[in-house]
């Protein structure tokens, strides 16, 4: 058997965690409430880069799937999927995103969000190029959304993997997706 870290039991959480979990029963943030001094914090960044940036939610979708794809994580790229399904992003495009590298067929501004995904998780640091490229097309604040949703997801992706945190069951899925549409 492969070893992973155990999800911890939902009953033992403190009831600030309980709660959050049993709100939104996702494996990932089970599995962050084995660390609870980062929970909440954790959760906050997510919300704020979710659903508090100025960055349009699609684009922001198109990085996050780059993201999960560039970095094998398969949690993410599940979830994502639906997530940016819901954000408008076609089969085609999530298909392009998965099949394509570098991707160079989703338009000047697709092949740019890819790239910057790409570039922030396979070198580190964002190329003079594209980082200029973002400040001129989304200006300051949105650009540095834009890298902190992207840095952001490769840690979340290195967390899921490295914790091998298991997709939920399909009845979970179905329950969350009938919740989310």
């Amino acid at each position: 058997m492969n070893p992973c870290v155990p999800l911890p039991d939902i009953g033992s959480l403190p009831p600030e965690i309980k709660d959050a979990v049993e709100a939104f029963p996702l494996n990932v943030f089970l599995m962050t409430a084995n660390a609870p001094a980062s929970f909440l914090p954790l959760g906050a960044l997510a919300r704020s880069i979710l659903s508090e940036s100025l960055f349009d939610a699609r684009k922001r979708e198109i990085a996050v799937l780059r993201v999960a794809r560039v970095t094998d994580a398969i949690y993410e790229w599940t979830h994502h999927v639906a997530v940016a399904k819901q954000c408008g992003v076609t089969d085609d495009e999530i298909e392009t995103i998965k099949a394509e590298d570098p991707v160079s067929s989703l338009g000047e501004e697709g092949n740019l969000l890819c790239r910057v995904a790409d570039e922030i998780s396979r070198e580190v640091r964002l190329s003079d190029e594209a980082l200029s490229q973002i400040l001129d097309r989304y200006g300051v604040r949105e650009a540095t959304e834009l890298i902190l949703c992207v840095s952001y997801f490769n840690m979340i992706s290195r967390f899921l993997e490295s914790t091998r945190v298991p997709l939920e069951s399909e009845e979970v899925m179905n329950r969350l997706h009938n919740q989310s549409s």
